[in-house]
């Protein structure tokens, strides 16, 4: 599982493409977000260590930095799991069995909204409309929405990956 307390080293690569991705954006006119999603699309996550040198590099304080990637539920602050699980909890979807989908992924992968499986396979993520309403329930898998999921047909769309954690 995910703990806020791990922190990943930021190597010698990881911290010359940080400092690359800030050189790209510094001359924009508010370029942290950028910066941190660019960072986020090559890394896969924000690493904490990052965060010190991104605010240094631009003349921000960490706590700045820092209060911009925890107030965005977009960006991790730790690794992905290997496959990203994105599950729609908004109102059409809990209204066509979405909250029994979402019983049986919890209850499936042992883990919550915002964990990745011990062997990091699969993150799972809440999400709040994927634009699929008429086809509810609806999930994303790896960027890919698919409606109309129920529990089994969300078994073959992640096996072997779920399979992998629990039978």
């Amino acid at each position: 599982m995910n703990r806020s307390d791990e922190q990943t080293p930021l190597g010698p690569t990881q911290r010359a493409e940080v400092l690359a991705i800030v050189g790209r954006h510094r001359q924009q006119p508010g370029p942290l977000l950028e910066i941190l999603h660019d960072v986020q699309r090559s890394l896969g996550f924000v690493p904490a260590e990052a965060i010190p040198l991104i605010a240094a590099e631009l003349n921000l304080s960490r706590a700045e930095v820092h209060g911009v990637v925890s107030f965005y539920h977009h960006f991790r602050a730790t690794p992905p799991g290997r496959r990203i699980l994105r599950l729609c909890r908004a109102e059409a979807c809990q209204a066509m069995n979405g909250r029994a989908l979402e019983a049986h992924v919890l209850q499936r992968l042992g883990i919550g909204f915002g964990e990745t499986t011990p062997d990091r396979g699969i993150t799972l993520e809440a999400v709040y409309c994927l634009g699929l309403c008429a086809c509810a329930p609806a999930v994303m898998i790896d960027g890919e929405v698919h409606g109309r999921v129920t529990p089994q047909r969300l078994d073959e769309l992640v096996e072997p990956a779920i399979g992998a954690v629990k039978s």
